[in-house]
């Protein structure tokens, strides 16, 4: 019963964090064409706190997950193969909270094209999880 619990909430926290995996390049999108003024000022507070939400969204996310992990004994191939996805995802969170230190201190080098191919990526990564999670290739 623990586990099916522990599991809603482990997806629960996945989908809000992924939320904000969406959300936060598109915000980077608007700000690469925003001159510096009021509107630059509203996406950089918006991107702040969007960023400064999702934080502890992904910590609880990744240590349900290690619950689930470690504590119920999940194991497989595709878990491997989903592991290493996350660690990708971790880096790019890590990666959006850099960009905004560049947006935040005026040293953005990228275009708003680049961000749009930017968002691609944790789409791509969700897909790639959930048939893991769903299928279990291996």
């Amino acid at each position: 019963m623990a586990y099916l619990y522990v599991k809603a909430f482990h997806i629960v926290l996945v989908t809000a964090w992924f939320a904000g995996l969406f959300y936060l390049p598109r915000i980077f999108v608007n700000l690469a064409m925003a001159s510096p003024g009021a509107e630059y000022d509203r996406l950089l507070l918006m991107a702040r706190k969007l960023y400064r939400f999702m934080t502890p969204l992904a910590v609880l996310a990744l240590a349900l997950g290690l619950w689930l992990w470690l504590g119920f004994g999940i194991s497989g191939g595709w878990l491997h193969a989903k592991l290493a996805l996350v660690g990708l995802l971790v880096g790019y969170h890590a990666w959006c909270g850099r960009l905004y230190a560049a947006f935040a201190g005026h040293r953005n080098r990228h275009g708003h094209v680049w961000f749009r191919w930017f968002n691609e990526l944790p789409v791509l990564v969700l897909v790639a999880v959930v048939v893991l999670v769903v299928v279990k290739p291996f």
